[in-house]
């Protein structure tokens, strides 16, 4: 290893070993627990609607038909929520969709139809067919979904990398886009004490509000899911809860999700989501050495790359951005173009980079490294980097 190569894995070492850090998790983390992609879930749903009836699916039909190419769920559910207000201003109160005429209550009776479909894919598990594998569809009697990549990470997260030092460390603080369980559950399954926002127990009740004081002590983590959770739900006057699936008390008027979408800026500006993007923006501003990790996550939401863009132009901010990811991407060029570039590392599989420096540590001919993946994040906190390309 030349000595620029080992200099920089040494400080990718140092940095990941950070007192002081933050992990953003996106969908590819969970992909080989058994719960797909955006993708692939969108397929799954329109399966569900056209098991569930004609109208159902030729209304999805049509709304795909009228989005950009590439779109799924989330951005369905997003147009959904559009037309509903433009709706509840019109004198008839009804959306059309071509063949298809929904009266409001009609409509979100249908909203959370689809809802439901994309909570019960997530619990119990999809992965469509793949040639030499079939269809695989989990259920509530037969789950699909494993929790053994999650629980390695913790693991080597928590008790590899703090190993004999974690009584001096702040609590990690663990954001995901994703709305399965998994990083909790794994948690929950190590003996870690984490926060989340809730009090209770099997049935919680969230009392963390926006600008509410962070707990300061007895937890080694966060658990901050910004785009909410298969197992919260809105009740009656506005409260959050956390409830088991299948329990019918209390009582629910939605299941709490949100979409990185078009409607997502007014949602955001709301409890839970404006406290949880809040703590987004705390933990990316320090003004002391700091460190904010993504892995598994596309920079596919503008939101939270705009959060992460503007917190590294804030004079004064020393958080360091460690991204793991298969290939650079449009977002992350734009970054290392930035007066910020020094404070950015990239790990994908052709090497590292920092700012605009790179590929360095690239792999052999023919080669490709796998320590973006969660997988290969999992084996460099347990191993450390240069293990990880030898």
């Amino acid at each position: 290893m030349d000595p620029k190569t080992k200099d920089l894995v040494t400080q990718l070492d140092e940095l990941l070993g950070s007192s002081n850090q933050a992990w953003l998790f996106g969908a590819g983390i969970s992909l080989n627990a058994g719960i797909p992609l955006m993708g692939p879930l969108t397929e799954r749903v329109f399966q569900r609607a056209k098991n569930h009836g004609a109208n159902d699916r030729a209304a999805l039909d049509y709304i795909k038909s009228q989005l950009t190419d590439g779109c799924h769920i989330e951005h369905i559910l997003s147009q959904i929520g559009d037309l509903r207000a433009i709706a509840e201003r019109s004198k008839n109160q009804t959306v059309v969709f071509d063949s298809v005429t929904f009266k409001l209550d009609e409509l979100d009776q249908f909203h959370q139809r689809i809802l439901t479909w994309v909570a019960e894919t997530v619990r119990w598990g999809y992965r469509p067919a793949q040639p030499g594998h079939k269809e695989q569809i989990g259920t509530s009697e037969q789950p699909i979904v494993s929790v053994d990549d999650h629980a390695k990470f913790v693991s080597a997260l928590f008790n590899e990398r703090q190993k004999g030092i974690s009584d001096r460390r702040r609590a990690v603080k663990l954001f995901t886009t994703n709305y399965d369980t998994l990083l909790e559950d794994s948690l929950a399954l190590s003996c870690l004490p984490y926060w989340d926002g809730f009090s209770g127990g099997a049935v919680a009740f969230r009392n963390y509000r926006y600008g509410g004081k962070e707990p300061d002590h007895d937890y080694r983590a966060y658990m901050i899911k910004l785009h909410g959770s298969i197992d919260w739900h809105l009740g009656e006057e506005g409260k959050v809860w956390r409830v088991r699936d299948g329990d019918i008390y209390p009582t629910k008027t939605s299941r709490v999700l949100i979409y990185p979408q078009s409607t997502k800026y007014l949602a955001t500006q709301r409890d839970p989501f404006a406290a949880q993007f809040d703590l987004l923006r705390r933990s990316l501003s320090s003004t002391d050495e700091n460190v904010f990790a993504t892995c598994g996550y596309s920079f596919g939401d503008e939101h939270i790359n705009q959060e992460i863009e503007m917190s590294m132009q804030r004079p004064g901010n020393k958080t360091t951005i460690i991204a793991f990811t298969q290939t650079l991407n449009p977002t992350l060029e734009k970054w290392q173009k930035s007066l910020c570039k020094k404070r950015l590392y990239i790990i994908s599989e052709t090497g590292l980079y920092v700012g605009d420096d790179g590929p360095n540590a690239t792999p052999p001919t023919g080669k490709k490294w796998d320590w973006w993946t969660f997988q290969g994040v999992t084996e460099m906190l347990t191993n450390g980097p240069e293990a990880s390309i030898l």
